[in-house]
């Protein structure tokens, strides 16, 4: 039995911080159901869902 995977948004690398309004957003264009799910919080097993990993970069150059 295969464990899904839940998408936390804080370590997402499409989660980013809006300066002007002074909060984090998703920078993907959600849909609108998309978008009532990530406003609730209710936003499992995002298909947008990349990692924030800034070494990731790094790791290939060596």
């Amino acid at each position: 039995m295969e464990k899904k995977k839940t998408a936390n948004c804080e370590y997402c690398s499409n989660y980013v911080y809006d300066e002007e309004y002074g909060y984090y957003s998703c920078d993907v264009n959600l849909d609108e159901d998309e978008m009532g799910r990530f406003m609730t919080n209710t936003f499992q097993n995002c298909p947008y869902f990349q990692m924030n990993d800034e070494y990731k970069i790094v790791r290939k150059q060596m």
